[in-house]
C-alpha cells in the first residue's frame, strides 16, 4: 500500500510522524513523507530506509503581520494544487498528517480525490491548522483520552491513539524511580527562564542537602547556574542539549518542565512525577498539564503561582515522602502501544 506521511514545522509534528513511517516501512508498506524547508534536514536524517521525501511550500500563519500571513497562506494554496495535480497521476492509498501548516496541503488533495484521510493531533487542546484541515479529514488520532477544541459539526471519527515516542522511552517504560532526591529540571529544546530562576532559589530555602540536580537551560545560561548551584554546595549537572532524555527521566526521581505533548508523553511513557508550569501564552500546555494532573502523577502549575516559596514546600514534602513518589510515579504511567494502533487505523 501506497502512504502518504505529513509532517513539519516542528520536532514535536515530525518524530511521532518518523516513528510511524518506520513501523509502516517495516510492514511492508511504500512511503512518502512530504515535509518543509524548516525541518528538511531532521526528515531526512531520521526516515527510514526506503522511504521517499518531498518538499511542499509551507509556512506558519499565526502570529504574524497580515503580509506575512498573505504570503503563507499563498505558499500553502501553491502547495495544495501542485499536491492536488500530483496525486491525479500517482494516488496514494492513504494520507497521514501529523498537525502543522505542512499538512494542510495534502490532506487538501486527498480530499479532493476521495482518499482516506487521518489526522494527528499532538495536544489536549487542537490546534488551529488541525482545527481547519479537520473540515477534510475523515479520522483524528489524538494523544490525549480528552481533546477540547474539537469543531462540533465535524463528521471525522475521533481515536484515542496516544503519541508515538521513540524506541527508548517504550524500552524505559515502567523503571522503578532511584528514590534518591534526584531532580531532573527541563525546559524543553529553549529552556525556560522561570525554571533557571525557580528552581535553585528553592532549593536554597530547603533543608534538604542530598538533592541532586540535572537542569538542562540555554547555552548562554550553563556557566551562571554552574556557578551558583556550585557556589551554594548543591549538587548539580547543567547542561543545555540532554542526548539520553529517556534515561535522564528514568535515572529521577521527580521532574519539573513545561508541557508540551512530546514532554508529557514521554514522562507518562517511563511514569514519572512531575511538577509541569505550562508556557502562559500556550493554551497547548495548559490542557497538556491539566489531563496530566488528573492521572494523580503531579501537578500542574501556573507561572505565577510557581514561586520558590511554593516549590521548596512541595518538594520537602515530596522528597522527605519517597513512598508517595513511588505512588505518583505508578499513577503517571500510561502505556504506549501508540506507533501500533496507529499503523493498524491506517491499514485496516
Amino acid at each position: 500500500m501506497k502512504i502518504w506521511i505529513a509532517t513539519g514545522g516542528t520536532g514535536g509534528h515530525v518524530y511521532p510522524a518518523l516513528s510511524v513511517a518506520d513501523e509502516l516501512v517495516a510492514r511492508g508498506h511504500s512511503v512518502i513523507i512530504s515535509t518543509d524547508g524548516r525541518v528538511k534536514k531532521m526528515v531526512r536524517d531520521g526516515a527510514p530506509a526506503g522511504a521517499r521525501i518531498t518538499t511542499v511550500w509551507a509556512a506558519g500563519v499565526g502570529a504574524k503581520s497580515k503580509i506575512q500571513q498573505i504570503i503563507a497562506l499563498f505558499k500553502i494554496g501553491v502547495s495544495a494544487i501542485w499536491l492536488t495535480v500530483r496525486f491525479l497521476f500517482s494516488r496514494p492509498a492513504r494520507v497521514v498528517a501529523f498537525g502543522g501548516y505542512a499538512s494542510v496541503a495534502p490532506v487538501f488533495a486527498a480530499h479532493v480525490w476521495h482518499i482516506p484521510t487521518f489526522l494527528h493531533e499532538q495536544n489536549a487542546a487542537i490546534g488551529r491548522a488541525n482545527k481547519f484541515t479537520m473540515r477534510w479529514v475523515r479520522t483524528l488520532m489524538t494523544s490525549f483520552h480528552s481533546v477540547s477544541g474539537i469543531p462540533n459539526n465535524t463528521s471525522a471519527r475521533v481515536v484515542y491513539t496516544g503519541l508515538p515516542v521513540r524506541r527508548e522511552f517504550i524500552d524505559a517504560a515502567a523503571c522503578p524511580i532511584p528514590k534518591e532526591s534526584r531532580l531532573f529540571v527541563t525546559g524543553g529544546s529553549l529552556g525556560a527562564k522561570i525554571l533557571d530562576d525557580v528552581v535553585p532559589a528553592a532549593i536554597l530555602q530547603m533543608k534538604n542537602k542530598r538533592i541532586f540536580v540535572m537542569h538542562q537551560t540555554r547555552p548562554e545560561n550553563v556557566a551562571r547556574l554552574q556557578k551558583l548551584y556550585a557556589d551554594n554546595k548543591i549538587h548539580a549537572n547543567v547542561l543545555s542539549f540532554v542526548h539520553d532524555m529517556a534515561g535522564a527521566i528514568c535515572a529521577s526521581d521527580l521532574i519539573i518542565g513545561r508541557a508540551g505533548a512530546s514532554t508529557v508523553v514521554e514522562i507518562e511513557t517511563i511514569g514519572r512525577p512531575a511538577i509541569l508550569v505550562p508556557l502562559n501564552i500556550n493554551p497547548d500546555q495548559a490542557a497538556n498539564a491539566a489531563c496530566f494532573a488528573q492521572l494523580g502523577g503531579g501537578f500542574s502549575v501556573p507561572q505565577e503561582k510557581f514561586t520558590p516559596k511554593w516549590l521548596a514546600t512541595t518538594l520537602t514534602e515530596l522528597f522527605d515522602n519517597p513512598l508517595r513518589l513511588e505512588k505518583m510515579a505508578k499513577k503517571s504511567l500510561v502505556p504506549n502501544n501508540a506507533v501500533q494502533i496507529i499503523c493498524d487505523e491506517i491499514t485496516k
